[in-house]
């Protein structure tokens, strides 16, 4: 079905490609028909005209080497011969006339019976007397004719007389008239074929086309063009040899971005990027990558890659990826936003309780201990939450801060952050993001530590200095072996199960990314403790 696409108001409505195609296959095949008709049309009558000439001298030839014509043309008492042979060669060939005449232009044979042995008229016998062929076209005691002459010799090649063949100019046009209509029966079927191949051309190129106009096809590509270079996601196309076929704008700025060389519409995607493997799976094995992360020159990607099947063929790929830190970024932030909104709801239920046993103590006008209580909840207030703000600039840290202090309470457990910790707001929204990635892990895996004992603790400190933030999380847990401090890093490696291993493989890749490090120290039942490094650019909004 063929999409609407609005039309501007006065636009003149493109012509259809059936219309199109079918007049510019007409206006071609009627041009060359014609053509062919007039450079056929020119080389019949030469034709015509070139046999009518080669059969007249062939029959004035032959006439010239009969013994009984040279007989009659020598002996007088013979001449009476030479009517009788004319007229039964004129009669053969349908000639308009055949005269035999001796030396002096004396005729001795002719259709009208009355001119023998009258002189011929025209001067176009002339030439054959003297010895040559000569063909002309004459008007003489007949209609206008085209003649020819041809002279006789006797067996002593002296010449004793001329044969003249006259073809009427009527006959051979009518010769021509009729190759003519020949050829414009030819003509017709050709163009009848021609025009039933077009039909059928049409019908075909629509089927190939989908049913779609030429000016509604560019008006999707450039729709097409428009979403693709929109989007922020790279975006592969290629062929089944592997070359690329589409590539957008964000694809090409992400390869930049990470010192690979963009491919151009027709090169081969790159030997060095990873896409290529899945590019390749999907091409030759029909296998879709989903969510697969790439690390293409220390940069994380988030690629899908699915074939492209057309009638159960495979003709191709398309490969979409984009950089994994900013959807973390974009995940974290509004993780973050919504830990702050969820510690704001928590502390409204918990103000709005002190609202009521402030309202029951003034009710009960018990003024002493009412005093007592806000006293001890303002500075409740100042000490948990106050001075985390003053410390943490950052709102999105804050927010964070406030909801892992909230579950660790939930757990039983108490996060506290140190009195030493000082942290800017970052201009950096991927710092930010980083930072939530490595404390948030860090925490959680405190927490499952602390899982199997009572009132753990976990300490946090945030330090800001010359442009680097130190970050050391540490609880009181059952610690870590020494034997695998190294391992924990790795990907998949847990000692909790099968499917875990992936956080503190993210803490070290993300951290080094930012050009970080990250260690830990461990005493078995006594603590664990990490240490983080990351560069932190001090933003505007810092006091």
């Amino acid at each position: 079905m063929n999409p609407s696409l609005p039309r501007k108001p006065g636009r003149k409505r493109p012509m259809k490609l059936s219309t199109l195609t079918t007049l510019m296959m007409v206006a071609v095949i009627f041009t060359v028909l014609l053509s062919v008709h007039l450079l056929y049309f020119i080389q019949i009558d030469n034709f015509t005209r070139s046999h009518v000439k080669d059969k007249a001298l062939a029959v004035a030839r032959t006439l010239a080497d009969d013994p009984q014509i040279q007989r009659g043309l020598t002996l007088s008492a013979d001449q009476s011969m030479i009517q009788p042979i004319a007229k039964a060669v004129q009669k053969r060939n349908d000639l308009l006339f055949v005269v035999v005449t001796d030396m002096n232009g004396i005729r001795h044979s002719h259709p009208n019976t009355a001119l023998i042995n009258q002189r011929f008229k025209g001067a176009d016998l002339l030439p054959a007397l003297g010895g040559h062929e000569n063909i002309s076209v004459n008007h003489g005691t007949l209609v206008e004719a085209l003649r020819v002459f041809t002279p006789v010799f006797n067996a002593q090649h002296q010449q004793i007389g001329v044969v003249a063949i006259g073809i009427s100019l009527s006959d051979v046009s009518a010769q021509i008239s009729k190759s003519r209509w020949n050829i414009f029966w030819t003509i017709l079927l050709g163009a009848s074929v021609g025009l039933l191949g077009v039909l059928i051309l049409v019908r075909r190129l629509k089927g190939i086309l989908l049913g779609l106009e030429p000016h509604e096809i560019s008006s999707l590509f450039e729709q097409r063009q428009a979403i693709l270079d929109s989007i922020k996601e790279g975006v592969i196309a290629v062929d089944e040899q592997a070359r690329v076929t589409l590539i957008n704008q964000a694809a090409q700025q992400l390869l930049r971005e990470t010192a690979i060389e963009a491919p151009l519409s027709g090169d081969r995607v790159p030997e060095n990027s990873l896409m290529l493997n899945h590019l390749r799976d999907a091409l030759h094995g029909g296998k879709a990558w989903h969510d697969e992360e790439l690390n293409v020159r220390g940069r994380i990607m988030i690629s899908n890659t699915v074939p492209v099947r057309s009638r159960d063929r495979i003709i191709g790929a398309v490969c979409t990826f984009r950089d994994k830190t900013e959807i973390s970024q974009l995940m974290q932030r509004l993780d973050g936003m919504v830990n702050y909104v969820d510690a704001l709801r928590e502390r409204s239920h918990e103000f709005m309780n002190k609202l009521h046993v402030i309202l029951g103590l003034l009710h009960m006008k018990n003024y002493a201990q009412m005093e007592a209580y806000i006293l001890k909840t303002a500075n409740n207030y100042q000490t948990e939450i106050g001075s985390l703000l003053q410390r943490i600039k950052s709102p999105v840290i804050a927010g964070f801060l406030l909801s892992k202090i909230n579950r660790a309470s939930d757990q039983g457990h108490r996060l506290m952050l140190s009195d030493a910790s000082s942290l800017p707001d970052s201009g950096s929204e991927q710092q930010v993001a980083v930072l939530i990635t490595v404390i948030g892990n860090l925490i959680e895996n405190a927490l499952e530590a602390l899982d199997q004992q009572q009132e753990g603790e976990i300490h946090l400190l945030l330090h800001y200095q010359r442009g680097w933030l130190s970050c050391e999380v540490s609880d009181d847990g059952p610690g870590i072996p020494a034997e695998i401090e190294t391992a924990i890093f790795e990907k998949g490696y847990s000692s909790k199960g099968d499917d875990r291993g992936v956080g503190l493989f993210l803490v070290k890749q993300q951290t080094e990314s930012l050009g970080g490090n990250i260690s830990v120290e461990s005493e078995p039942g006594v603590y664990t403790q990490f240490f983080v490094q990351l560069p932190w650019d001090k933003g505007n909004k810092v006091s």
